[in-house]
């Protein structure tokens, strides 16, 4: 049986706590399901903005999208992620990563690991965190098979990019595929989702492409327009397609950034 789906939205900016309230109030009421919050310098402290914007709204959940795990001692973000689940009513979804820019390590006077350290400590957070609130849903994001067998064994979520895989003529099905076999009895029990980087904001069914450019710079506009992540066309058209990578892929989580959030809130009503 198909999963219900799902919806996020990233929060990128928070001007006021005035205006904080009113956003969350909105995308509430858009039909969102997780309001996520990112974590990097420059962007607003993840914590903070979750109680602010649980404390305005009723049933969205709230979510990182995602925490830089190396950032962090385990028992220190666990007394974070505690508090806000209990500030929020139990609404706190907790995603994490293993961090990957290196400028934002060296601000934070932080060491920056090779890769393979950075995912073993993810995995030391994760089971850490997971031991001590049993009972907030863990979401882990990437796209590496080192990062992604971390996600088969712990996650509740697991949060695929879409990116190119070499050799792979559908890299999102090579990459579901991937997980299937590393999650083995817990696959059916984890929650996909998929990153959306660019969405149509006009009647011309054509996206942005500035955001997934920053990830694929090398790839031409038609193998940009060709990525999962990437949707066009209109609502209804959209939605199809959302519908069809359920099928396809068993994706039913889809998260948007908030400049998008506008003109997926109809996509959103066509699914419902």
């Amino acid at each position: 049986m198909d999963k219900q789906f799902r919806f996020g939205v990233g929060l990128h900016t928070v001007r006021s706590a005035a205006a904080l309230a009113e956003t969350a109030r909105r995308l509430e009421g858009s039909g969102f399901d997780v309001l996520h919050v990112p974590d990097h310098l420059g962007a607003p402290a993840p914590f903070p903005a979750l109680v602010a914007a649980a404390a305005a709204t009723t049933t969205i959940r709230l979510g990182t999208y995602v925490l830089n795990a190396c950032f962090y001692k385990p028992a220190l973000l666990t007394r974070d992620i505690a508090a806000t689940d209990l500030l929020s009513g139990g609404r706190l979804e907790i995603g994490l990563g293993a961090g990957y820019v290196q400028a934002e390590f060296e601000a934070a006077e932080l060491p920056f690991p090779n890769a393979a350290r950075r995912i073993e400590y993810l995995e030391h957070v994760t089971t850490y965190v997971s031991t001590h609130q049993p009972r907030v849903p863990i979401l882990i994001a990437g796209s590496g098979d080192r990062l992604l067998r971390v996600a088969a064994r712990h996650a509740d979520i697991i949060g695929l990019t879409g990116a190119p895989v070499a050799g792979a003529d559908d890299a999102l099905a090579e990459r579901v595929s991937f997980v299937r076999a590393a999650a083995a009895d817990r696959f059916e029990a984890v929650e996909l989702n998929l990153a959306v980087t660019a969405v149509p904001t006009d009647a011309s069914g054509m996206p942005d492409l500035s955001l997934t450019r920053q990830f694929a710079p090398t790839l031409s506009d038609q193998e940009l327009l060709a990525m999962p992540a990437v949707l066009s066309g209109s609502p209804h058209e959209m939605a199809d397609t959302l519908r069809e990578y359920r099928r396809r892929y068993g994706l039913s989580y889809f998260t948007v950034q908030q400049n998008h959030a506008e003109a997926f809130a109809k996509v959103i009503a066509a699914l419902r």
